[in-house]
């Protein structure tokens, strides 16, 4: 998130920079070099030239630092033509103190012919500090705008941090609460598999109390924490044997989000009928892009209210985590429930 913020900055100065640079480039060759060079310009019309380009780049900057920033209020359009009349009077001040005030007493010549009131002066500058004003003001909304669009990116990036935080606290306590009803029915029926039940169920809690602080983890050990719940599941179940499960993994340390496959075996293992029937599942990751596919058989009765908390989860994260990369296909029959995830985790 930091990195982030810092790049955004980055590449956002350096946008303002390049435009500032070429601007003032495109202005100095325009009004001082091409005079100079094409048209044999005298010394003196050099000069003010110089001059008239110093007194632009001076009222420009105090127009984009100070003046706009000051008066600039949508609701209150009397504040712009102020802040107009407060810059086209700095230019018009600037260039008469150096034009008609400077040059005089140095190098002995002016830009206007003696005696020109400073009213005509005001009045004959406008459109030159009119220009210059708008230019500058220009520049300034742009770099509001940019400034803007970060505001917004940094709140919707702290909203889906927040959102995914709260998914995530949901996702443990549900976990721990469908453990805890398995290892419950063991220790009732006197199982003696209601020790290694624990000592699964430890492993578990390892996993998820390490991973779920982390943005993202290794595939592996998303595979990892499914492989610890299946073997926790297995030892209530009479026939572990109907649990058909494939893995064709080749690149295990593939990124991705914790949590985004486990409740989907959650749900088959809450819901599922393993009487006589088991599960199919299936992993693979080919190109990279991971391919998760499970079939459960449904029980006869029906599902308790809260069977969707996970899910429903995961379809939100995934919505944040993964916009455009996932596809997501879930079949809800009377017999059977179905998902097919596609997750592209190329360069997350």
């Amino acid at each position: 998130m930091l990195y982030r913020k810092v790049y955004f900055c980055f590449m956002k100065t350096n946008k303002l920079l390049y435009l500032h640079l070429f601007f003032w480039g495109i202005y100095i060759i325009g009004s001082v070099l091409i005079p100079y060079f094409a048209f044999n310009s005298s010394k003196n019309s050099n000069i003010l030239h110089i001059t008239f380009f110093i007194t632009s780049f001076t009222c420009f900057y105090i127009n984009y630092f100070f003046v706009v920033p000051k008066f600039f209020d949508t609701s209150n359009l009397y504040k712009s033509v102020i802040a107009f009349l407060l810059s086209a009077t700095c230019f018009v001040m600037v260039r008469y103190s150096v034009e008609e005030v400077l040059l005089p007493a140095t190098l002995g010549f002016r830009n206007y012919a003696k005696g020109t009131g400073f009213g005509y002066y005001f009045f004959d500058n406008i459109f030159y500090s009119s220009t210059t004003i708008f230019i500058s003001t220009t520049f300034w909304f742009f770099k509001y705008f940019i400034n803007a669009e970060q505001e917004k990116s940094e709140l919707i990036e702290a909203k889906k941090t927040a959102e995914l935080q709260a998914l995530k606290t949901q996702i443990n306590p549900h976990f721990i609460f469908n453990s805890l009803n398995n290892i419950y029915s063991l220790v009732y029926q006197k199982s003696e598999k209601a020790l290694p039940a624990l000592e699964e169920l430890s492993q578990l809690l390892r996993y998820s109390t390490k991973d779920l602080e982390e943005d993202v983890i290794t595939l592996d050990k998303e595979i990892g924490y499914i492989d610890s719940l299946t073997a926790l599941e297995k030892l209530r179940l009479k026939n572990p044997e109907l649990l058909s499960i494939e893995k064709k993994i080749h690149h295990p340390k593939l990124s991705i989000s914790p949590m985004i496959l486990v409740p989907f075996v959650e749900n088959a293992f809450k819901h599922g009928d393993f009487r006589n029937k088991g599960f199919q599942m299936k992993l693979s990751d080919d190109n990279q892009i991971l391919h998760f596919y499970l079939l459960n058989f449904k029980k006869e009765r029906m599902k308790d209210s809260g069977s969707g908390i996970g899910i429903e989860n995961v379809k939100k994260r995934l919505e944040i985590l993964y916009p455009k990369k996932y596809e997501l296909s879930i079949k809800d029959s009377e017999a059977d429930f179905v998902v097919d995830l596609k997750i592209d985790l190329r360069n997350e």
